[in-house]
């Protein structure tokens, strides 16, 4: 009787298997993502895909350089552990030529045009003008900020120009003992990140269409001898130290990424457009540094059909604004223009407006390396060790062995 009984059983378990392979079952994608608020907005609203498609989603959140360590590793792996892939824009260039992004186009997702044109170009590869391999899940951009009491003080307006920021800043520090302008010099990506908005306000570019360093030249030097300036009458912070001394008002102005600065509602310091132009009768150049985080579905994911679908989802405009109150950053324009939350999330106007008039790094998967190169020889100009000439004649002759 037992017997009979498990026999029975074992064949209504074998139907109702073979009736869930049918029906297609539970699925399940993976996501390597950057953890932190990114992670925390996903969550969000996951569920809604989940349900409708049947489908576990899984978030694994990492530290920047582990999920570029792992997920690089993983792509040798013939049938992958991630499905979806986050990545800092500057590693798009690596990645996608190394194969780890799957053509969106043959998966037919499609860009429409309510993504910001400059967070979309970052996806493509070549950058701008070939075939689509991530969107922009995440819209950073650097921003200026400064301490509103110290501009209301002295009268100041908000600046258009370099030279407008340094003569504020020499004339806050003489009056009142401040830190006029307060840089994050530390060497490498801090520096780099830096001091690249002045340099482009002059009209610079980092390399020619040959990728040979142009960081020796007038605006280089102009804008080097600028930054240095602006540290003397101010000071050579951390992060945490740039914020807090700017939301304390022993600090007036810095540049720095929106999230530093801005949680949800709250702000601890105000904020504009990095000033366009070098001087006051100058050109405006695009000098807001972008820092989109962007998503594509890996190439060798098991399911990259329903990864594409869940890309879609994540990255539309009623996704963007439900992730808005969990600490998401918009890519779309329509999210950023919508009245109620720019209504209460007052940054997002001038987010957008910086986002359209920013600059992307170098697109070169050699970035990391030249970035470093130039770092150096810019922190060893500014503690005074090197000449502003030698450092950035030393910087063209690293940064282009790096090239080679």
């Amino acid at each position: 009787m037992k017997k009979s009984l498990g026999i029975v059983l074992s064949a209504v378990m074998a139907v109702g298997l073979l009736a869930g392979c049918q029906s297609g079952g539970s699925d399940k994608l993976v996501i390597a993502a950057r953890g932190g608020s990114h992670v925390t907005a996903m969550e969000a609203v996951k569920g809604a895909f989940e349900q409708e498609h049947n489908v576990t989603v899984e978030i694994v959140g990492l530290e920047a350089a582990d999920l570029k360590q792992k997920v690089s590793l993983d792509a040798k792996n013939k049938k992958g552990a991630y499905d979806l892939i986050m990545a800092d824009d500057p590693w798009m260039p690596e990645f996608s030529e190394a194969g780890l992004f799957a053509n969106l186009s043959e998966l037919d997702v499609e860009a429409d045009a309510d993504f910001e044109e400059s967070s979309l170009a970052l996806g493509k590869h070549p950058y701008d003008t070939g075939e689509l391999y991530a969107l922009p899940f995440a819209g950073n951009v650097q921003l200026f900020f400064y301490n509103k009491e110290l501009f209301d003080k002295h009268g100041y307006n908000v600046p258009g120009s370099w030279e407008e920021v340094l003569n504020m800043a020499e004339e806050a520090h003489a009056a009142d003992g401040v830190a006029g302008y307060v840089i994050r010099g530390q060497q490498g990506n801090p520096i780099v990140s830096d001091f690249l908005p002045i340099f482009w306000a002059y009209g610079g570019q980092v390399f020619d269409e040959n990728w040979k360093a142009q960081v020796n030249s007038e605006a280089g030097r102009d804008a080097l001898n600028t930054y240095i300036r602006l540290l003397a009458a101010g000071e050579n912070y951390e992060t945490t130290d740039i914020v807090s001394s700017l939301a304390e008002g022993r600090g007036a102005m810095a540049l720095g990424w929106p999230s530093w600065f801005i949680s949800g509602e709250t702000a601890q310091a105000d904020y504009a457009p990095i000033p366009s132009k070098a001087t006051t009768s100058g050109e405006s150049m695009s000098t807001g540094m972008i820092g989109n985080w962007m998503m594509g579905v890996a190439a060798n994911s098991q399911n990259p059909e329903l990864a594409a679908q869940f890309l879609t989802f994540i990255t539309s405009a009623e996704s963007q604004k439900t992730m808005v109150e969990h600490g998401g950053v918009p890519t779309r324009k329509s999210v950023y223009l919508d009245s109620e939350l720019a209504a209460k999330y007052k940054h997002f106007p001038v987010q957008l407006e910086a986002l359209q008039n920013s600059q992307a790094r170098p697109r070169t998967p050699k970035w990391s390396l030249a970035e470093e190169a130039l770092g150096a020889e810019l922190s060893a100009a500014i503690a005074g060790t090197k000449s502003v000439e030698d450092a950035l004649a030393a910087a063209n002759q690293a940064m282009d062995q790096v090239m080679q």
